[in-house]
């Protein structure tokens, strides 16, 4: 089983660029199953996850070819409507293949997602709304059943709460049922917008996409595309966070400024520098003394939950104390326990942490629990004082690219062992 072994104290310096968005890739590939024709996907990121959606897409019959950072998928008959345990049991995004296949194939047979242990991503409200849209649905044996021999028909679906896969899995359904779809209390993320302009490419009629209510127009068929996938976000501000927390001066190129907006405000306030250089480049300058600054994880355009994990390390950094409330997922401070093994200073009550700064952090055996987990693992490890090793670092894997040999590349001492 791999693991990082991290030497910490050497601020980065340099430029580390920004990969494709896993969270923008995963709902695409499955999108390219509602089309016989080829479907190009650029700017893929090579992660687990990633190569799990293409193993799962050849199991139901696509024909994937990759080259580089490009993928061609091409379904021309859906053989096998199912997502098996075996191969799904390790990534949540499983479920998004749902919409796809009944709204192509009018039947589903989809294993229940594994993946991160964080907490509950109800897949209820997938299915509630694939049965507005006339699918009916049975649950048995760890598998959901999705039938719609008739085809999907236009409806309203109202989310009880805001759900990303949720919204991208009833938005790729609704394309190919018949009438009008109108999706309410639907999320906002970038990687929404995104999945809808490629489905737009595509040929189908999409409007709203980036705000609450987005309507669809149901076509009988879509075309083949060529598309190209949106930075990480997520990825984007893991080395921002990078850059300050190690004292350094890096740039993160080839990201989209807007979508780390609620990171870079709290960072900006926090005392460290970050400037827009122009053309997808953020610089960040660290070095200075930090001030402690509060979080609130919220749906985008909050502050996203897959950074709190990083965003707590670097205020072990803080000159003082900060408060960090999760309301997403309500197991998503394991990380914790492992900060403190590195000498953090941190206090757990339900969903809000408290972080007393500035913390001496010395290096330790941590080990990873989650995906976000591990990234903050690593940025607490870059300004330890002396060696850390992380196990389990497949999580990692799970999400970014060739981490260890990005963060390299810009100074930090880190290794794979295996």
């Amino acid at each position: 089983m791999d693991k990082f072994v991290i030497e910490g104290g050497t601020p980065l310096h340099g430029s580390i660029a920004t990969s494709g968005a896993k969270n923008s890739a995963l709902p695409e590939l499955a999108a390219a199953l509602l089309t016989d024709e080829p479907v190009i996907l650029r700017r893929i990121p090579r992660v687990r996850d990633i190569r799990t959606m293409e193993r799962l897409l050849v199991d139901i019959g696509s024909d994937v070819a990759e080259d580089g950072e490009q993928v061609t998928i091409n379904t021309p008959k859906i053989l096998s409507p199912e997502a098996p345990y075996e191969l799904v049991k390790t990534m949540r995004a499983s479920s998004l293949v749902l919409g796809p296949l009944v709204a192509r194939a009018g039947r589903a047979r989809v294993s229940l997602p594994g993946g991160c242990g964080i907490g509950a991503r109800p897949i209820n409200l997938h299915l509630k709304g694939l049965e507005h849209l006339g699918a009916k649905i049975e649950q048995s044996h760890g598998y959901i059943e999705a039938v719609a021999p008739n085809g999907l028909k236009g409806g309203r679906i109202t989310f009880d709460r805001i759900t990303v896969t949720g919204t991208e899995d009833i938005l790729m359904a609704a394309v190919l049922a018949s009438g009008e779809s109108v999706i309410e209390n639907a999320a906002r993320e970038p990687e929404v917008v995104d999945l809808a302009e490629m489905l737009i490419k595509m040929g189908a009629q999409i409007e709203g996409a980036g705000t609450s209510t987005i309507r669809v127009n149901g076509v009988s068929k879509l075309h083949g595309v060529t598309h190209e996938i949106i930075a990480d976000r997520i990825e984007a501000g893991t080395f921002l966070i990078a850059g300050a927390i190690s004292g350094g001066d890096l740039r993160v190129t080839g990201c989209v400024p807007e979508h780390v907006a609620a990171l870079t405000s709290k960072m900006i306030e926090a005392g460290v520098r970050i400037t827009d250089e122009g053309g997808g480049t953020l610089r960040v300058q660290g070095g200075t003394t930090l001030s402690p600054v509060d979080m609130r994880t919220e749906e985008f355009p909050g502050f996203a939950t897959d950074l709190q994990a990083q965003y707590m390390a670097l205020m072990t950094q803080a000159d003082g104390i900060s408060f960090i409330s999760e309301t997403i997922f309500e197991n998503r401070f394991m990380h914790a326990q492992e900060l403190i093994r590195m000498g953090a200073r941190i206090r757990l009550d339900g969903r809000q942490a408290t972080i007393a700064g500035r913390s001496y952090l010395t290096g330790a055996g941590v080990i990873a629990s989650d995906l976000r987990a591990s990234a903050s693992l690593v940025l607490a490890a870059l300004v330890a004082k002396g060696e850390t090793v992380i196990d389990r670092v497949y999580h990692i894997d799970r999400g970014y690219e060739k981490i260890e040999e990005k963060l390299s590349g810009v100074g930090a001492r880190i290794s794979r062992v295996d």
